[in-house]
């Protein structure tokens, strides 16, 4: 421990010696090797930061320091110089601490089979035996392609021999297929249609392709020859069909990029919409693990994703700012050799492509795991409304219920991964005063809550909320604000506010109330918890209330006071109940006496 704290002081004193300069730094482990490699506007006030501020930092952050033995510096002319080195470096290193998009599935290839009868196929090697389209960097589009073109020019995906006549498979008698195992097509008509679907991958022009097959299906039926212009009308059609399709994932705008991020704790997915031609062409999607901020995130993200790449489109959508953009923008405009521009949309066509882009990565990020996609796309949905970090994945919830101030209760309830975690739900009395004053009785059931896990003796405590909604407006926040400062504790805290038919109307905060039906996944989130916690609250002071009522009757027997009576309540939980005891039943009650059980016995036989 006392070499680890001699090196951090080591290396802190050689960065306050590093100039106030753009450059690059590069981290060392013991054996010498680059552990990580990043970029500053002024050296010696990023450096001295990794050795002087431990407790701010993210896990990764601080496990990479723990093993930094030594660091180098390059000095550039400038912050826009730097960030070119620093992904140079980067690429020719790659250190294990920075963001690393290896693409370790390969290319991918469209191949026609080199035989008698050609078979359209994917692939991810090419090899002599065929043709091959490609390369394809994303399977998806490879695999949609093949499947497009099978569809719509009835191609095989079977390895049968067409030379002797068999019977055809499902996909002949579901209209998939022209089934050339069946005999009953030429070789040349099969090599035509081969050739056209070939012509029409490469060149993906449908207008033309539409156009051509027209003609050919007007001059066969001039000649007469009916069977084949069926075959071109039904090709038509599909193709008409598969422009159908495809307008569901075109945009105004030809060439764009756009990426949207989803978390769950430390775990988080980044999806990639790629639109080129005004239409979805490929999608990907990366995950990762840690913490830290989303701009200095995309900061290195959008580094790694475009270095190399050559297909810059002059438009990125994103869903957080990073916080180098201006550097990023002029980077990617010069090698594009025009402005690309990289904003937060909010129009409604972009805006809608950007929640389709969030959805995609919490499905993404659902399957990684184990979560409901429906749960993951409300979390993250919330935490994109609410301005948070990452989706909340522990979210408690508060609610006053008294009448008039008798019986006055809170209950807290507990939505963990989106759902409820009833294990965690837990009722308060309210103990500190006597009438009714919401407010107040927040600010004790927070500082109780608090109080608890700081003393670490109650499990269903242990666990500090990402996020606290509390049934209420900005009174409701600004009384528990103090508490949760007081504990010095940085939890997210909203309201949920009602409108007067007492359904959930919005979100509030201490400035203002943000709204949310818009938002249809939070909203339902929202309204879920809402009644949920108003649910659990009420029935817990209307169970209070029935206890004490019933306790009353008790209190009317000679000689029985309110601790009496709870003993008996709290055994047999009804006054039904103690009615129909008998006097061993109630002798036995621990604490009571025989005196007492003798009384009650004969009060409730007398009456």
């Amino acid at each position: 421990m006392r070499k680890a704290v001699e090196k951090l002081t080591e290396l802190k004193a050689k960065a306050n010696r590093l100039p106030k300069s753009p450059g690059v730094y590069i981290m060392k482990d013991k054996s010498g090797k680059i552990i990580y490699i990043g970029k500053a506007k002024a050296l010696k006030n990023r450096v001295t930061q990794y050795f002087g501020a431990g407790n701010q930092h993210t896990p990764k952050v601080r496990q990479m320091v723990s093993f930094v033995d030594d660091f180098e510096y390059i000095i550039c002319d400038s912050e826009f110089e730097a960030l070119i080195l620093e992904n140079s470096l980067i690429k020719q290193n790659q250190p294990k601490y920075n963001i690393l998009l290896k693409d370790d599935k390969g290319y991918h290839y469209i191949k026609i089979s080199d035989e008698k009868w050609p078979r359209i196929t994917t692939c991810n090697q090419v090899d002599r035996r065929g043709e091959f389209i490609g390369p394809y960097y994303s399977s998806m589009v490879v695999k949609d392609t093949v499947e497009e073109v099978r569809k719509i020019f009835k191609l095989p995906d079977c390895n049968r021999s067409f030379d002797k006549p068999t019977k055809p498979c499902l996909n002949f008698h579901i209209g998939l297929c022209d089934a050339p195992c069946r005999c009953k097509i030429s070789h040349g008509d099969y090599m035509e249609t081969v050739k056209s679907a070939v012509e029409f991958i490469k060149k993906g022009d449908t207008e033309n392709t539409l156009s051509l097959l027209e003609r050919r299906m007007e001059s066969a039926a001039e000649r007469l020859d009916f069977e084949y212009a069926a075959r071109l009308r039904d090709r038509i059609n599909a193709i008409k069909k598969l422009g159908e399709k495809q307008k569901v994932f075109m945009c105004s705008h030809a060439s764009q990029d756009v990426f949207a991020l989803a978390s769950i704790g430390e775990i988080f997915c980044v999806s990639v919409f790629i639109f080129r031609n005004n239409r979805l062409s490929d999608k990907k999607h990366y995950f990762f693990e840690g913490e830290g901020e989303k701009g200095a995130f995309y900061n290195e993200f959008l580094a790694r994703f475009y270095e190399g790449i050559t297909d810059i489109p002059p438009r990125i959508l994103i869903d957080t700012l990073p916080q180098d953009r201006e550097l990023l923008e002029k980077w990617l405009g010069e090698r594009l050799g025009k402005k690309v521009t990289i904003s937060v949309p909010k129009a409604a066509e972009p805006l809608e492509i950007l929640n389709m882009c969030r959805n995609n990565a919490a499905d993404n990020l659902s399957h990684k795991t184990e979560q409901s996609g429906r749960e993951m796309s409300a979390l993250n949905e919330l935490a994109n409304l609410l301005g948070l970090e990452r989706a909340p994945r522990y979210i408690e919830a508060y609610d006053i219920s008294n009448t008039a101030g008798d019986e006055n209760v809170a209950g807290m309830i507990v939505y963990r991964d989106g759902k409820p975690y009833k294990p965690a739900y837990k009722k308060f009395k309210i103990k500190s005063f006597i009438g009714q004053d919401d407010f107040r009785s927040l600010a004790e059931v927070l500082d109780r809550r608090l109080n608890e896990y700081e003393k670490g003796e109650d499990e269903g405590f242990s666990t500090l909320p990402d996020l606290i909604l509390l049934d209420g407006g900005s009174g409701q926040i600004s009384a528990v604000e103090p508490i949760l400062k007081k504990h010095r504790v940085n939890i997210a805290l909203f309201g949920m506010v009602k409108d007067s038919k007492h359904r959930t109307r919005a979100i509030a905060t201490s400035g203002g109330d943000i709204a949310i039906k818009s938002n249809r996944k939070a909203f339902t989130l929202v309204t879920e918890i809402q009644d949920e916690v108003h649910r659990f609250a009420i029935g817990y002071h209307r169970l209070s209330r029935s206890k004490k009522m019933l306790s009353s009757a008790l209190l009317q027997i000679e000689g029985i006071g309110p601790k009496k009576a709870k003993l008996l309540m709290d055994s047999f939980k009804t006054v039904d109940n103690i009615k129909k005891a008998s006097l061993d039943e109630l002798k036995n009650v621990k604490g009571f006496g025989e005196t007492y059980a003798l009384k009650v016995y004969e009060h409730f036989r007398n009456e």
